[in-house]
């Protein structure tokens, strides 16, 4: 985001369109795929197992059974809390709450969109310093004044 604002970075998360939101459901990989895939974050897709690293179903491990997009929100099979009345309703989790420890790699494009992320960071050789030209320093020209300039002046 451009602006460092809470209030406009508060407005644009809720009035963002869908594709957008996508990309904030980012969540963390789990330590053996961020080897394998060679990036750390990759945003969640129903069929992913995750498991939950806060909150109070920490530690628990299922599989997404739904995304919402938009309220920032999934829900995790088992993951349920019992109402009033005795019916289970699905907590929903934010997906950064979550570290994804199996991909669903059913999709081709997603497949394809992971080879590109993590070649990205293979192709980028360590950057070296290079040596910086020396700086000029500018001369400043003395500015005449109005009156001064003015025949007769002061």
């Amino acid at each position: 985001m451009k602006t460092t604002q809470p209030r406009k970075q508060r407005k644009r998360l809720y009035q963002a369109p869908l594709h957008e939101r996508h990309r904030r459901f980012a969540s963390h990989l789990s330590p053996e795929l961020k080897k394998s895939h060679n990036t750390r974050t990759v945003p969640v897709r129903r069929g992913d197992t995750v498991q939950i690293m806060r909150g109070d179903f920490k530690g628990y491990e299922g599989k997404v059974a739904k995304v919402n997009r938009k309220n920032y929100r999934i829900t995790v099979e088992g993951v349920t809390r019992e109402k009033v009345d005795g019916t289970s309703v699905s907590v929903p989790i934010h997906p950064s709450k979550v570290m994804i420890t199996s991909l669903n790699l059913d999709d081709e494009w997603r497949k394809e969109a992971l080879k590109r992320k993590g070649a990205e960071k293979e192709a980028k050789p360590p950057e070296e310093e290079k040596p910086k030209p020396p700086e000029r320093k500018r001369k400043r020209r003395k500015r005449e004044s109005k009156a001064s300039m003015k025949p007769g002046g002061a």
